[in-house]
């Protein structure tokens, strides 16, 4: 690339006298791309214009244009720089451990205030009331959680910008988490299956005794098909419906684009899970649109912010920037600009090489 420069300066002024020293000679007229600076008089240019002076570093031109034509290289486009931030992501991960606990807590307290379901038959339901109750249901459906979450952590893990997703999964879960720990506790229904097997109430529910009931259900990690999840009550909002949707939302963000087959099947296999709650009773209908609803809205809004560094500013036209988790985000996003790109390596060194795999970047 050249870069031009035509100025006018008149005789009297010393920057020019500078310039001119600097140089064998200065023209008032263009000179050629293939001219040479180091004066010779056998170059055709020379010999139909010489040098003013017999050759003298001087100039002629009085007041006219002096045009300068330096070589300048061209720029290289760096790749913008995504920082790990691994302080970030184990705070992130500590919220969500703080999160998953609240919400065990919340239903080790719920467990109590269930209403009988010798007395309070389940709530009115257009899709439980048309069809029967199947047991090995649920079991499918946790056994599909397995597989998406399992998913999620080996995509994660091959992700060059694993710790900003990690980031990102951890936010998100301890926030879908923390609000689920409130509305299953402001609002307890009665049971929505006949047949799910619940421990004894307590007459008094003791502080021990919600702590041995959290860490059972820790133990388990909140799933039934283990024998651990033995106590009711967690209706508003679906977990297993969380679960799901956002393995599916995250495989489908952060594989390449290519990989729709990838993607039908994580659709599928949401789809399949979600169903399975329902066909064993074990949430009622509007727990598994309200999960939906308020898991897909937080990941979509959660990314419109991310992708699009002028919306970290909160101001009156920021409407999205009145969320009550937005400070949050905006500690934890302040330094990523922009989309994360579809670029994957391999975390760990490979025996025989001692170093990582590079694999290859695919972001189409």
């Amino acid at each position: 690339m050249k870069l031009t420069l035509r100025s006018f300066w008149p005789d009297n002024v010393k920057l020019q006298q500078s310039l001119v020293s600097s140089v064998n000679y200065v023209t008032c007229k263009e000179v050629p791309d293939a001219y040479d600076y180091g004066y010779s008089g056998n170059h055709s240019y020379h010999q139909q214009h010489p040098p003013p002076d017999g050759g003298s570093n001087g100039s002629s031109c009085a007041g006219d244009a002096v045009m300068i034509k330096i070589d300048v290289p061209s720029p290289v486009p760096s790749e913008p720089r995504f920082p790990k931030e691994v302080g970030k992501t184990c705070m992130a991960l500590l919220m969500l451990g703080f999160n998953f606990i609240l919400a065990t807590v919340s239903l080790a307290m719920v467990h109590d205030r269930v209403p009988n379901r010798d007395t309070y038959g389940p709530l009115p339901d257009v899709v439980l009331d048309n069809i029967r109750p199947v047991e090995w249901a649920l079991n499918v459906s946790e056994v599909l959680i397995m597989v998406m979450v399992n998913s999620c952590v080996l995509l994660i893990t091959f992700h060059k910008h694993r710790f900003i997703v990690m980031r990102r999964v951890f936010l998100m879960m301890s926030l879908l988490y923390f609000m689920r720990s409130i509305t299953m506790y402001v609002t307890v229904l009665p049971m929505s299956s006949t047949s799910y097997y619940c421990s004894p109430k307590s007459n008094a529910t003791t502080p021990l005794e919600i702590v041995k009931r959290a860490f059972q259900l820790i133990s388990g990690f909140g799933l039934s098909i283990n024998g651990k999840h033995t106590y009711c009550g967690d209706y508003i909002y679906s977990g297993h419906t969380v679960t799901l949707v956002m393995g599916y939302l995250i495989i489908a963000e952060y594989s390449p684009k290519k990989f729709w087959i990838i993607h039908w099947l994580a659709w599928c296999a949401s789809l399949t899970g979600v169903s399975m709650v329902l066909l064993a009773h074990g949430h009622y209908t509007v727990d598994v649109l309200i999960a939906y609803y308020v898991t897909t809205r937080l990941f979509w809004t959660y990314h419109t912010l991310a992708n699009n560094s002028l919306l970290l500013k909160q101001n009156g036209h920021n409407y999205i920037g009145r969320e009550w988790w937005f400070f949050i985000f905006r500690y934890f996003e302040k330094n990523v600009r922009g989309p994360v790109p579809l670029q994957y390596d391999c975390p760990f060194p490979i025996p025989w090489t001692k170093r990582a795999l590079k694999l290859p970047n695919r972001d189409s």
